[in-house]
C-alpha cells in the first residue's frame, strides 16, 4: 500500500456483510455490519470515515477528542489504536475473527474478538485488553459493540424510515416492549452531530430492574434491523446518538459516568469486556426475535431440562406465600401429583420458624414448620414420584442472622467502610474463596443429604453500585462479584449436571443471558394477577427462550371455569408453574389443570424446538386482544386471550400459512365455545370469544 492508499475487508458470514478498512496508517474502520451489502461506503469523504472506530477506549489523564456532552465518543487512547493484525479460524461455534490492535503510547494491546455462529446471522463481540506498558492505564470507559452509520442505508430521513424498540421492565410488568421514532424520544436531527444521546442503563446486581438488556434499531424502508443484548449479570450501558450526520450505537459492560466503574490495567494486568451479541437482521422484530432464540439455544449449557420440559409445582404464589409447614404440604404434594406435576418445589420460609425475611442465610430447616424434620417431607413428595426443590437466596445474608454477626467485613459488599445494606439483608461478596466454600457446603447438604433436585436460586435485592472493598471501584468490585458468582454457578453445575436451578430475582430483575446461559429456567414474574400475568407471559419468549420461560399457573380458590382455563393457557407454550391450592379446587376445576398438563405433555416437544410467533404483535397490559405461539416445522400452536370487554372477535394474521390448507382445532380445553373460520387466501384467522377474560390454545397443522 502507498501512504493514501487503504486495504479493504469484505466478510459475509451466516447472512452477516462487514465492510472493515484498514488504513495505510494502521487504523481500522468498522464502515458496515447488516444483512445487505453496502454501497458506496468507499466514496465516502475520510472525515466521514475516520469516525467509524472499531472500538471505543477512554482512559484517565487522556483527552477526550469530540465536542461530545455525555456521549462516549472521540475516546483516547481509542482514536490511536493501530491494527497489527488479523487471526482468521474456526472453532466449534463457527468462524471467529480476532483483530489485533495496539496504542504505542501507552502500551495497551487489545484483542477484539468476534465469534459467529453457523446457522444464525448473530455474532458474539467482547475485547481483551492488555498492558503491556509500563505505566498503570485508568480504563473509564470500553465499548464492546460500536457501530457508526446504522441509518445509511435507503432515502428517508431518519425520523421517517428508523424505529426502536427497548423492553421496559419492572416488577409485576416484566417484557413489556415499546417501540419510537428517535424524534418521539428528543433525538432531532439539528446539526451533524449533537449532545443529545438516548442512554440505557442498569446499574447494580439487579440486571433487568427498569430494561431488559436488549434491544431492536429497525430501518423500516429497507425492512432491516439491528438486534443486540448485553450478556452480563450486572451493570450495563448503551446508547444512541449521531455524529458525521449519521447514527452511531455503542454497547458496554459498566462505565465510570454511568455505573461508578474504573479500572486500574496494571503493566502485565489484562481486562475483558462484557460480551455482546449482535445480528443483522432481514426482517421485523419478530424475525429478530426468532433469531436470537436460535442463538440463545446455541450458547446455553447443554442439559435434559430444556429437552423433557417437566412441570413444576411450586407452593408459594396465591398458595402458601412462605408460610410452608408438613400439614399444609402434604394435601398439595397429594394434589400436585395427581394433577400430573413432575418436580415439587417448597418456596420460602422452610429455615425459619416464623418471620424469615431479615434473618435468611444459615439455611437450616425449621423444626416447628417441619415436627418430623424436612425430609420427611422430601420424602414424601419423592414418594409420589416427583422430583422435590427448595428454595434458596444464597448471594445474601439477613441483618438478623446469627451468623452474619460472627462473619468477618470481607464476606460481604462494602462502601465506604461499612457494610452494604438493602431491604434488610447484607450481600455477600462472591469474590470471596471462604463464601463460595460456604455457598457450596450449603447446596451440597440440600443436594447431597436432603436428596433435592430443584433448586428455585431466588434474589431479591439490588446491593447498588458495588463495593469498594478490594477493588480499584465500586463497580469494579462489582464486576468482579458477578463474574466470580458465574464461575462458582459452573462449578455448580460441574459437580451436579443433573441439577436443575431456576434463576428468579424477584421474578424477572435479573433476566440476562450471563445466568441464563447457564440456568435452564428463568422465573418471568412474580405478578400475582393471572389477567396481568397473561401479558407477561405472552411477552416473556422476547426474552428467554420458550423452554426457559416459567410462567405461573395459579388457580383461585374461588374462581370458575374460565379463571383456571386463562391461568393454564398462560404457561402452556412456556414452562409450567404450577401453584394454587389445587387440593381445594371443586372436582370440576381440577380437572381442567389436569387436561392442561396433559395436553402439555403432548406438545411440549414443540415447544423445546420451535420458534416464537406473535400474530398481533407483542402484547401490552391495555390490549383488548393477545396472542402468542410456537411454531414447529408444520405445526402451529397459537395462544389467543380475549382481555377486555370488547369486541368479542379477533383476526389473526399468519401471513406464512395464506394459501395452505390447515387443521386447526381447540388443544385446550376440549369442551369450549370458541368459533373460529380460516380465511386460507389471505392467510387470516377469524376467533370469536363470547366471553371476556378468557383464552383458548389453538393448534394448527399444515395439511
Amino acid at each position: 500500500m502507498t501512504m493514501n492508499e487503504s486495504r479493504w475487508m469484505r466478510i459475509r458470514e451466516n447472512g452477516i456483510c462487514l465492510l472493515l478498512e484498514a488504513t495505510a496508517q494502521g487504523d481500522v474502520r468498522l464502515l458496515h455490519f447488516g444483512p445487505d451489502e453496502p454501497e458506496g461506503v468507499e466514496d465516502w469523504p475520510d472525515k466521514t470515515r475516520v469516525k467509524y472506530r472499531l472500538i471505543e477506549v477512554h482512559a484517565s489523564g487522556e483527552n477526550q477528542d469530540d465536542h461530545h456532552g455525555s456521549k462516549h465518543t472521540g475516546t483516547l487512547p481509542g482514536k490511536r489504536l493501530k491494527l497489527r493484525g488479523i487471526t482468521d479460524e474456526r472453532n466449534a461455534q463457527g468462524r471467529r475473527l480476532i483483530f489485533h490492535l495496539s496504542d504505542d503510547q501507552t502500551g495497551l494491546n487489545v484483542h477484539y474478538h468476534m465469534q459467529f455462529f453457523d446457522g444464525v446471522p448473530i455474532v458474539r463481540i467482547w475485547s481483551e485488553l492488555c498492558n503491556a506498558g509500563k505505566e498503570p492505564i485508568g480504563l473509564e470507559y470500553v465499548s464492546t459493540f460500536a457501530l457508526y452509520g446504522v441509518d445509511k442505508e435507503g432515502s428517508l430521513h431518519r425520523n421517517r424510515k428508523m424505529r426502536l424498540h427497548i423492553p421496559h421492565h419492572t416488577w409485576y410488568g416484566e417484557a413489556q416492549w415499546r417501540s419510537y421514532r428517535l424524534s418521539d424520544l428528543g433525538l432531532d436531527h439539528v446539526n451533524e452531530f449533537s449532545m443529545k444521546r438516548l442512554p440505557f442503563s442498569n446499574t447494580g446486581t439487579w440486571s433487568s430492574s427498569q430494561f431488559a438488556p436488549m434491544g431492536f434499531l429497525a430501518n423500516e424502508e429497507t425492512g432491516t434491523g439491528l438486534v443486540w443484548q448485553i450478556e452480563h449479570n450486572g451493570s450495563w450501558h448503551w446508547e444512541i446518538s449521531d455524529m458525521a450526520d449519521q447514527l452511531y450505537i455503542q454497547l458496554s459492560g459498566p462505565t465510570e459516568a454511568e455505573n461508578h466503574w474504573w479500572k486500574s490495567l496494571k503493566p502485565g494486568q489484562s481486562f475483558v469486556t462484557v460480551p455482546a451479541a449482535v445480528g443483522a437482521i432481514k426482517g421485523d422484530i419478530g424475525q429478530a426475535i426468532m433469531e436470537m432464540t436460535r442463538y440463545r439455544r446455541l450458547i446455553r449449557r447443554e442439559n435434559e431440562d430444556n429437552q423433557r420440559l417437566p412441570v413444576i409445582f411450586n407452593d408459594y404464589m396465591n398458595c402458601l406465600f412462605g408460610d410452608p409447614t408438613t400439614g399444609k404440604l402434604i394435601p398439595l404434594i397429594d394434589a400436585a401429583a395427581e394433577a400430573g406435576c413432575e418436580y415439587f418445589c417448597i418456596d420460602c420460609g422452610w429455615y425459619s420458624d416464623g418471620e424469615w425475611w431479615d434473618g435468611v442465610g444459615e439455611w437450616l430447616p425449621s423444626s416447628r414448620r417441619f415436627p418430623g424434620g424436612i425430609e420427611q417431607v422430601l420424602q414424601y413428595i419423592r414418594s409420589k414420584g416427583m422430583v422435590p426443590g427448595l428454595w434458596l437466596e444464597i448471594e445474601v445474608m439477613g441483618i438478623h442472622c446469627r451468623l452474619a454477626s460472627r462473619l468477618p467485613d470481607h464476606w460481604f459488599f462494602m462502601r465506604h467502610g461499612k457494610r452494604v445494606i438493602d431491604h434488610g439483608r447484607y450481600q455477600l461478596d462472591f469474590r470471596n474463596p471462604d463464601v463460595r466454600e460456604y455457598a457450596d457446603s450449603i447446596i451440597d447438604r440440600l443436594v447431597n443429604d436432603y436428596g433435592v433436585g430443584y433448586i428455585k436460586m431466588d434474589y431479591n435485592i439490588n446491593a447498588g453500585i458495588g463495593t469498594d472493598q478490594g477493588a480499584d471501584s465500586a463497580g469494579d468490585g462489582l464486576l468482579e462479584h458477578n463474574r466470580a458468582y458465574l464461575k462458582w454457578l459452573d462449578h455448580v453445575f460441574a459437580r451436579y449436571p443433573d441439577l436443575v436451578i431456576e434463576n428468579c430475582g424477584s421474578g424477572g430483575m435479573r433476566m440476562d443471558y450471563a445466568l441464563l446461559s447457564r440456568h435452564s429456567i428463568q422465573s418471568t414474574s412474580d405478578q400475582t394477577d393471572y389477567v396481568k400475568n397473561a401479558v407477561i407471559a405472552a411477552a416473556s419468549a422476547s426474552l428467554v427462550t420458550p423452554e426457559q420461560a416459567a410462567v405461573w399457573s395459579y388457580p383461585l380458590r374461588d374462581g370458575d371455569r374460565e379463571e383456571v382455563i386463562m391461568n393454564m393457557v398462560n404457561a402452556m407454550l412456556l414452562r409450567i408453574h404450577q401453584s394454587g391450592h389445587l387440593a381445594e379446587l371443586s372436582p370440576e376445576r381440577l380437572e381442567l389443570v389436569k387436561e392442561a398438563i396433559r395436553c402439555y405433555k403432548q406438545i411440549r416437544c414443540h415447544i423445546a424446538e420451535g420458534l416464537p410467533v406473535w400474530p398481533l404483535g407483542l402484547p401490552r397490559f391495555d390490549d383488548p386482544w393477545i396472542s402468542f405461539g410456537i411454531r414447529h416445522a408444520d405445526k402451529w400452536l397459537i395462544a389467543v386471550w380475549r382481555m377486555a370487554d370488547s369486541s368479542s372477535s379477533c383476526t389473526l394474521p399468519l401471513p406464512e400459512l395464506s394459501g395452505k390448507d390447515v387443521r386447526i382445532r381447540v388443544a385446550y380445553p376440549a369442551i369450549h365455545d370458541a368459533e373460529w373460520t380460516w380465511e386460507k387466501e389471505d392467510g387470516r384467522l377469524q376467533i370469536r370469544f363470547p366471553n371476556p377474560h378468557s383464552a383458548r390454545l389453538f393448534e394448527i397443522d399444515v395439511i
